[in-house]
């Protein structure tokens, strides 16, 4: 509240300015107006009648409008020249707009300083970047407002402060508001500072007389006849002649300084020559190393000329020696590559007789099963003709009398096809078993041969490449004190030797090829037998539900007809006992069997762990000890012996410690 009891509230203001207004709704959105409206911003604008335009706030950021206004208000500050130097046309160039605003911002700060003797401080300026650059309207307000002030405190002020009378009462309170902080944001000169001012005045100015005083009195120095001047006379002639002696000692001193100078150039010189005569003396010394480190060398080539001469001799005589052992490397490697494809083949064939092994257990198991079903079949249907042959001679009276005549054709007929649908298919079976039994036979025995036989020709190979690597380490250790004879000897034995290792090796591979399409012809035959076998199977398994279909109605018929035939109903269930026992009995069987393929299989494993350790150990203690640990292993797993495993190891025992020439002793 004021004294006048109108409430005031803090309008806020472009920072950093709060002043004091009275709270009415209607000069709250007048001065909204003027922050924010261009065309309030600049009510003074519209008197002075500008040839720049001054409508928008973006034609007044030129600074063209201002400048002249200015002009206008005060011509003898802002001159003619002054306002030449505002350029007009700036377009959007913001630092031209920037340029002009800052000479106006200047030269009205200077205006407020130098003409109305007033000083800014409390007033910010504003920014001159933000108004060119982005037009702001605030920072605009407060250039308006410097514009402003000059205008009512210039010496015309009394028309622009009428003009301002005549505008509206909310526009002239706005107008008065912006002069009052203006008029805050000034501040004049203290009187305290004037008479501080005038008091260092009056000692310039008492200073300047002292001054003055003293440069008259430097003017009588010049008169002789006054004591002064006779003083500055002699201390003239004293002057001069201390000037004489000074030039004479810089002459001096330029002549020192020369003569420095070229004894400084003659110790570098000097140094330099020093410097050539060390490294000189440096390069003489290395030379002298060099000297005897050439003369040691050159003693050391005489020695090794000779011995290069003794060796050339040597090389001369086994230069034939050489040739042979070139020849003998070059067979040396084509053996290598046939014993690495016969390795390959060796393998393709193991492979062959893996998957003709895999062939040969599924068929074997394949036929025992089927024997085992088709026994069971026959031995069910014996029991079922021996069955019905009691039920027809018990009941034959009964069947003949009661019986249709149809059913009794039809039920004789179909045991006589059984029994010959029985004979025919037991002999088919036993020929094809018998057949395959025997090509199995022939093939396992075959690859069996094969294998020793290639085991027997790889070992002999290794054994020839270690003997040549042996006698190429010889020749190429005793150089040419062996005797030339002798080599040769030894080179045509075993060049005979591995010739005949090579012929053994053709004609195993050539074995191995024609064994393949035997291979692939029992596989393609075993594939036709079993597809055969399968189709047997399932024209039996038809026939047999069929025959049990015609077996039940008969039953039934039968039953139908003679309805006291109960006492064959207990020799049924005994025949049904009887099959079940059979079928357990099978069951275990079968698994004995499995349990015996799987001792065999473990059986074989065991034979080949061994046999590889046997080839890794050279020595007869580890073969012996080897041997003795794999026959407690067999015993401990109730393996059993056979007489293809135990002779098998022994084979391997007598071949191994035939290698490591040490005696065999079972």
């Amino acid at each position: 509240m004021n004294e006048n009891g109108d409430r005031y509230q803090c309008l806020q203001l472009p920072r950093p300015f709060l002043i004091p207004v009275p709270a009415s709704p209607l000069l709250l959105s007048l001065y909204s107006i003027l922050c924010y409206s261009p065309c309030l911003y600049h009510p003074q604008l519209q008197t002075f009648n500008t040839a720049a335009p001054c409508t928008t706030v973006e034609e007044l950021t030129t600074g063209a409008a201002i400048s002249q206004a200015l002009h206008q208000i005060d011509p003898a500050w802002f001159s003619e020249s002054w306002l030449g130097r505002i350029k007009e046309d700036v377009g959007n160039n913001w630092r031209l707009k920037m340029n002009n605003l800052k000479k106006i911002l200047q030269m009205m700060v200077d205006y407020y300083n130098e003409v109305l003797s007033q000083e800014i401080q409390e007033f910010p300026l504003p920014d001159l970047v933000k108004v060119a650059q982005h037009s702001d309207p605030v920072e605009l307000g407060r250039l308006l407002q410097f514009t402003l002030g000059c205008a009512v405190k210039c010496e015309r002020k009394q028309e622009y402060i009428q003009v301002i009378m005549t505008l509206e009462e909310s526009v002239q309170h706005v107008v008065m508001t912006a002069l009052q902080e203006v008029r805050l944001g000034l501040t004049r000169f203290d009187p305290c500072q004037v008479t501080v001012l005038q008091e260092e005045r009056n000692s310039l100015l008492a200073e300047n007389d002292v001054l003055t005083d003293r440069a008259n009195q430097l003017d009588s120095f010049d008169d002789p006849s006054t004591p002064s001047g006779r003083k500055h006379s002699q201390l003239q002639i004293q002057l001069e002649t201390l000037q004489e002696e000074n030039f004479r000692l810089e002459a001096a001193k330029d002549d020192y300084r020369i003569h420095c100078e070229e004894l400084e150039k003659q110790l570098i010189e000097v140094q330099h020559r020093n410097d050539e005569l060390t490294s000189l003396a440096e390069e003489s010394r290395a030379l002298k190393d060099e000297l005897d480190i050439l003369r040691s060398c050159s003693d050391r080539a005489v020695k090794l000329e000779a011995s290069v001469e003794t060796y050339r001799r040597k090389l001369e005589d086994l230069g034939d020696l050489r040739r042979q052992v070139k020849l003998l490397e070059e067979k040396n490697m084509t053996y290598m590559h046939n014993t690495v494809s016969l390795e390959e083949e060796l393998r393709k064939a193991n492979a062959a007789r893996a998957q003709l092994e895999t062939y040969k257990r599924q068929v074997r198991h394949r036929i025992i099963i089927e024997r085992d079903s088709l026994k069971e079949t026959n031995e069910e249907l014996r029991c079922n003709q021996a069955q019905q042959d009691q039920l027809l001679q018990a009941d034959t009276n009964c069947t003949n009398c009661v019986c249709p005549c149809p059913y009794r054709e039809k039920f004789i007929r179909l045991q006589h096809e059984n029994k010959m649908l029985h004979v025919q298919q037991e002999g088919s079976e036993n020929d094809k078993i018998s057949e395959l039994q025997t090509l199995l036979e022939v093939a396992h025995r075959t690859r069996s041969e094969l294998d020793t036989e290639n085991r027997l020709s790889r070992e002999r190979v290794t054994e020839l490449q270690q003997q040549v690597e042996d006698l190429q380490k010889a020749l190429q250790g005793q150089g040419a004190k062996t005797d030339d004879s002798h080599l040769k000897r030894k080179l045509d034995a075993h060049m005979v030797q591995l010739n005949e290792a090579q012929d053994e090796i053709m004609k195993k591979k050539e074995l191995l090829e024609d064994l393949q399409p035997d291979n692939t012809q029992t596989s393609l035959r075993l594939e036709e037998l079993m597809a055969a076998l399968k189709k047997k199977d399932d024209d039996m398994r038809a026939m047999e539900e069929r025959y049990k279909m015609y077996l039940e109605k008969a039953r039934n018929v039968i039953r139908a007809l003679d309805p006291k035939l109960n006492p064959a109903t207990a020799e049924i269930q005994a025949l049904k006992n009887q099959l079940t026992d059979r079928d357990k009995r099978i069951l275990s069987l079968e698994r004995e069997c499995e349990q015996a393929k799987l001792r065999e299989y473990e059986e074989k494993l065991i034979v080949t762990a061994w046999y590889n350790k046997v080839r890794t150990c050279r020595q007869n203690r580890h073969v012996v000890f080897l041997t003795l640990y794999f026959l407690l292993k067999i015993k401990d797993r109730n393996v059993p012996f056979t007489n293809v495993t135990y002779t098998e190891i022994l084979f391997q025992l007598k071949h191994s410690c035939c290698m490591s020439s040490a005696p065999f002793r079972v």
